[in-house]
């Protein structure tokens, strides 16, 4: 009698194999041979703990020190030994908040330095583009001329920039016609020239960074969307913006904390902060408390209000992010 072939029997030595999913029936995984991430190790500290004790050498003890003087009543004579040290716990922070002066160089600080990360991100964002449109001789030009902006240090190019805006011998003025026009004498000139010369050191580090990022975008992407004849506006907004979003919250943030604590500009092209403090921001404020009139410890509050607003315009940005599903 014939066997049908689905229920022959197995020879004996030999073993049958059944072609198929290797997964049990059920649905149950079986076992993997891949790697799986450290979780609950202390693997990944242990590669970190380098890193992070200098970051706690030089980070966590200076700002430790700085809250911990905004709570004493900190002079000259408490430096000089020549009176005790007492403690003032936030008496410091009520009479900083007392102080109307207070919150106009708050508000200042805030709008200047809004101004200086919308006017570097929106310069280096240009340039990014532009230099994916030129040739390898112009964009090679772009690079040095910008990395050496970037590389000036900030009171060499402070300096510079004022004297090309000197009301005597500034070449600005002439070609423009202005005379013995001075750009530090009014308030709001003052900001705008002090604003030029933070985007013209800032912008190199959002340009070669977004340039990094629309090069690993996949050039068929662009090219579908020139074909649909989208404009190059519409390519950013559309295309490179959403796909660049982890970019650009990096260089947004990074603008952020270093345009909201600019001190050399201020201090040098408007002389300590232009005429009677018209052109103070927080960090020189801070500095003259605590230098021009000896008062650490308010010098101390203001740094501290400083670190705190920075930390919580970063944890609310993330956050926001977060809830719109990026990954970071």
């Amino acid at each position: 009698m014939t066997v049908p072939t689905s229920s022959r029997a197995v020879k004996p030595g030999r073993v049958r194999v059944v072609r198929g999913s290797s997964r049990p029936r059920g649905g149950s995984r079986g076992s993997s041979t891949a790697p799986r991430p450290f979780r609950g190790s202390s693997t990944p500290w242990l590669y970190l703990a380098p890193a992070l004790v200098v970051l706690g050498g030089l980070l966590a003890y200076p700002v430790y020190q700085l809250g911990l003087i905004s709570l004493f009543h900190y002079t000259q004579a408490q430096v000089s030994g020549g009176e005790p040290t007492t403690f003032e716990g936030f008496g410091n922070y009520a009479e900083l908040f007392g102080d109307a002066r207070f919150w106009e160089v708050l508000l200042a600080t805030v709008v200047f330095a809004a101004a200086c990360v919308a006017g570097t991100l929106a310069v280096g964002c240009a340039l990014a583009v532009l230099l994916t449109r030129v040739r390898a001789v112009p964009r090679l030009a772009l690079m040095l001329a910008a990395l050496g902006a970037w590389a000036t240090p900030a009171i060499t190019g402070s300096t510079v920039w004022l004297f090309l805006f000197d009301a005597d011998f500034g070449p600005v003025n002439r070609v423009l016609g202005l005379g013995d026009h001075s750009w530090t004498y009014g308030r709001f000139s003052a900001f705008f020239l002090v604003l030029l010369e933070v985007v013209w050191c800032s912008f190199p580090f959002v340009m070669v960074t977004v340039y990094a990022g629309i090069r690993a975008v996949p050039s068929e992407v662009l090219e579908a969307a020139s074909l649909d004849g989208a404009s190059q506006w519409r390519i950013w907004r559309s295309v490179l913006a959403p796909m660049l979003r982890p970019i650009l919250v990096v260089v947004t943030i990074q603008s952020v904390i270093w345009d909201f604590k600019v001190f050399t500009q201020i201090y040098v092209m408007t002389n300590g902060g232009g005429i009677a403090g018209q052109n103070l921001v927080l960090n020189v404020y801070a500095y003259q408390q605590a230098f021009a009139s000896s008062q650490y410890s308010l010098g101390a509050a203001i740094g501290v209000v400083m670190l705190l607003i920075l930390l919580a315009v970063t944890l609310v940005y993330l956050r926001l992010l977060r809830r719109q599903g990026e990954e970071l």
